[in-house]
């Protein structure tokens, strides 16, 4: 071939891989994991400073109507429909773009091939989660009726394992170093957590369903969560202090155990 040809080939294939629109492998069949080395909780912290919402734990919303996080019992929880599925009506904002969308029900689909729960979208429901891109990653706890917000903040709560850990908070799980007995697994650094978050770190009176404390869940904070000493680590896991603690990929098995046994799942 014509040397002058060939060149005027390469060119125009450049040319047009320029145009092209890169493809997001990070986004790749809507799967979108944090970037970096970050775990769930810096990043929902970091989205979250700021926010005009009164937060309890970094990213649960405090009822308005009740005086501490409560959710252990059927009132808050999700109800199964005839056909044995727990079905969670949701709405999503229209600020979001189909890409948005495409990770949000990604991010949905591990409880729909493991669990019994079911978010569908709502038609007529009066209880269902409104999914809105507010002031940070934030969401209630357990159904409390009517709508309710879930907020993923586009600019920087679109992320998977985000996603997944505000949507188990809206089914009712607390974050895993509140458990009841959560001292026999983690050191609290008191230490290194400003006197004005100590509250973040209340044991909370929770139904762990008989499943073994899980360094791995996806509700688990990272070992530097709302530290006020750079480095410094607010949480240390016992015995063995390199444990790793604070993921940001996907629900673990054994949050995935947690939501079967605590909706009855039969899978």
């Amino acid at each position: 071939m014509d040397p002058i040809v060939s060149l005027s080939i390469l060119l125009l294939l450049f040319g047009i891989s320029q145009t092209s629109p890169a493809r997001k492998t990070s986004h790749h069949n809507g799967f979108s994991p944090i970037p970096g080395n970050v775990d769930i909780t810096t990043k929902i912290l970091k989205s979250n400073n700021g926010s005009s919402e009164h937060l309890m734990e970094g990213d649960l919303l405090f009822p308005k109507t009740k005086n501490a996080l409560y959710c252990y019992n059927n009132n808050c929880f999700w109800k199964k429909n005839s056909s044995n599925l727990v079905e969670v009506p949701y709405i999503v904002s229209s600020e979001y773009s189909s890409s948005d969308v495409s990770i949000i029900q990604n991010a949905m689909s591990t409880f729909h091939n493991k669990t019994c729960i079911r978010f569908v979208a709502r038609s007529f429901q009066t209880d269902y989660i409104s999914i809105e891109n507010k002031d940070g990653c934030y969401s209630y706890l357990g159904r409390i009726g009517g709508k309710q917000v879930v907020s993923l903040k586009r600019t920087g709560c679109v992320y998977h394992g985000i996603i997944q850990h505000e949507l188990n908070h809206a089914l009712g799980f607390y974050h895993e170093q509140s458990r009841r007995d959560r001292d026999k697994y983690v050191k609290i650094n008191w230490e290194y957590i400003p006197t004005n978050q100590a509250s973040n770190f209340q044991i909370q009176n929770t139904n762990n369903q008989n499943t073994t404390y899980d360094y791995g869940s996806i509700m688990h904070y990272g070992k530097t969560a709302f530290t006020n000493q750079t480095g410094k680590e607010t949480i240390t896991p016992l015995p063995d202090a390199t444990v790793k603690i604070g993921q940001r990929q996907d629900m673990s098995n054994i949050d995935i155990l947690r939501i079967n046994k605590l909706y009855g799942c039969a899978v």
